[in-house]
């Protein structure tokens, strides 16, 4: 299988799975941000992964703006506003269909 088309595969699945779980929660709880990080931290597990997720973030924005300088990448907001948006699960495959589409580009 095309590698590009698993990251596309991987941006839906990535954008559908934390939403499927977000959703409801803004319904039941309107946008109470504080209310957000409460549960978040609630639990060492939670905070666990709440701290795992803020860290892979702030690595991948780096990741985008070093690796995309340097292979001098196109719209590369594009994956940030992603990985603010919806998160790691997006940005992530979303800045490795891009690079990939580069490299594939300048080969």
């Amino acid at each position: 299988m095309n590698l590009k088309i698993v990251f596309l595969v991987l941006c839906v699945l990535g954008t559908l799975l934390p939403l499927s779980q977000f959703i409801p929660w803004v319904v039941e709880n309107g946008l109470d941000v504080p209310l957000f990080f409460q549960e978040l931290f609630s639990t060492k597990i939670g905070g666990f992964f709440g701290m795992d997720v803020i860290v892979s973030a702030v690595v991948l924005i780096l990741f985008i703006f070093a690796e995309g300088k340097r292979l001098e990448m196109p719209n590369l907001w594009l994956p940030v506003v992603a990985t603010f948006s919806v998160g790691v699960s997006l940005g992530l495959p979303l800045f490795l269909y891009m690079r990939q589409n580069q490299l594939d580009r300048k080969a």
